[in-house]
């Protein structure tokens, strides 16, 4: 039967290695966050937060009628409104949204997302010469 000061030891040694692997396990988090272009980290919080009532891709029809493809957003809306509106909080909108309130990184990358969606044409739409 290992003594008391054994088993404490023991105890010690797995919490060190249990807070290690979380620190490594929160920087290589970081580091991939850090990795990812705003582009990606808007299109992530876009399915995250929004895709349950509008379609965030560059194509198909929102799963709620009434509210809007984001590829549709930047032509309604200017841009630095909507950045607002993120920023204190969408009240308004379609009857059924949820009130959002991002974090200025979460802004910048969620807008930077929307602005290159309607840059894009529809794959399934025919090109004119």
């Amino acid at each position: 039967m290992p003594s008391e000061e054994a088993e404490g030891t023991a105890v010690q040694i797995r919490t060190f290695a249990a807070c290690a692997g979380l620190a490594a396990l929160t920087l290589h988090a970081a580091h991939v966050m850090a990795q990812s272009s705003p582009s990606a980290r808007g299109e992530a919080i876009a399915n995250k937060y929004c895709a349950r009532c509008h379609a965030v891709g560059e194509t198909g029809a929102s799963p709620m009628g009434l509210a809007p493809p984001f590829r549709e957003l930047s032509k309604r809306y200017p841009i630095e409104n909507l950045a607002e509106a993120l920023a204190e909080g969408i009240v308004v909108g379609h009857p059924a949204m949820p009130r959002f309130t991002f974090e200025p990184r979460e802004i910048n990358a969620l807008l930077t997302y929307i602005s290159g969606l309607k840059n894009r044409e529809p794959s399934d739409q025919p090109k004119t010469k």
